[in-house]
């Protein structure tokens, strides 16, 4: 009784923590493959960016090694169902040829705390896959004016004016260089825009604070961007250059952050 006990506990602490993620997770599920039915520890569903994923888990609470034949029927039972991804967790570990089983495949071999530090680490890179596709549309919007336009409604300082209280593309780099640390998980995040006109923090130590700061200053600037756009057009000087794609090649704005990212990486 106590082996089960310790079991379904387990099975239920894995469920737990894709409850917290978001997911919609259930324990001891039978599902329907195309072969068979299969009766399954922890079944999770969920969606990102309007993609349903679906994720099979065994909980292995046992105090022997998950062997290279159990990690062969998880990939067939993967196969069968049609799932993105299949989880052995274990608490005792893996034999060598569960490793080489489940290499370059899509069943991955985890203890507890691995699997929540990467499954953690996935749902962070599809939020920043949402704040990149944001910031690619601030981009094209703020390079499609001229640099005159930009001057003159406030999106860019002067060429001799050097108070730097705002300027489109610095913030634009600044962003672009976090979100590039943040893919690599190098944090702590320098955030320093050195514009007098900034939200937030100039430092991010971890996901949930460089979000903040994100969502601060992406939200700032289309404001910003909206409102100078508004008085372009009431003044008959919109008239973006909407021939712009992402086809014409690396923008300024690409280069200059990779090359800021790059001399973060060197010191």
């Amino acid at each position: 009784m106590s082996k089960y006990s310790d079991w379904y506990i387990f099975q239920e602490d894995i469920k737990d923590h894709f409850d917290s993620l978001g997911a919609d997770a259930e324990t001891n599920v039978r599902v329907q493959g195309v072969r068979t039915s299969h009766d399954v520890d922890v079944f999770v569903k969920t969606k990102f960016l309007g993609e349903n994923i679906t994720w099979i888990v065994e909980a292995k609470h046992w105090k022997s090694k998950v062997t290279k034949a159990q990690v062969l029927a998880l990939r067939s039972i993967v196969d069968d169902i049609g799932a993105d991804r299949g989880f052995i967790i274990s608490i005792a570990g893996f034999q060598s040829g569960a490793f080489e089983a489940a290499e370059s495949t899509n069943v991955k071999l985890k203890t507890f705390d691995e699997l929540k530090d990467d499954t953690k680490g996935l749902i962070e890179a599809e939020i920043l896959k949402t704040y990149y596709k944001r910031l690619v549309l601030l981009e094209d919007r703020y390079w499609s004016h001229s640099k005159r336009v930009r001057i003159e409604y406030g999106l860019r300082h002067d060429v001799i004016d050097y108070s730097m209280q705002f300027t489109g593309q610095q913030l634009l780099i600044t962003a672009r260089t976090a979100i590039m640390a943040a893919e690599a998980r190098n944090y702590p995040i320098d955030l320093e825009s050195f514009l007098k006109e900034h939200k937030g923090e100039k430092i991010a130590h971890n996901f949930q604070q460089l979000s903040m700061w994100l969502n601060l200053n992406l939200n700032h600037f289309e404001e910003k961007l909206l409102n100078a756009e508004w008085e372009m057009y009431k003044n008959g000087d919109y008239n973006p250059d909407t021939c712009r794609t992402r086809d014409n090649g690396t923008t300024t704005t690409e280069m200059l952050a990779k090359a800021t990212y790059n001399a973060g990486k060197e010191r």
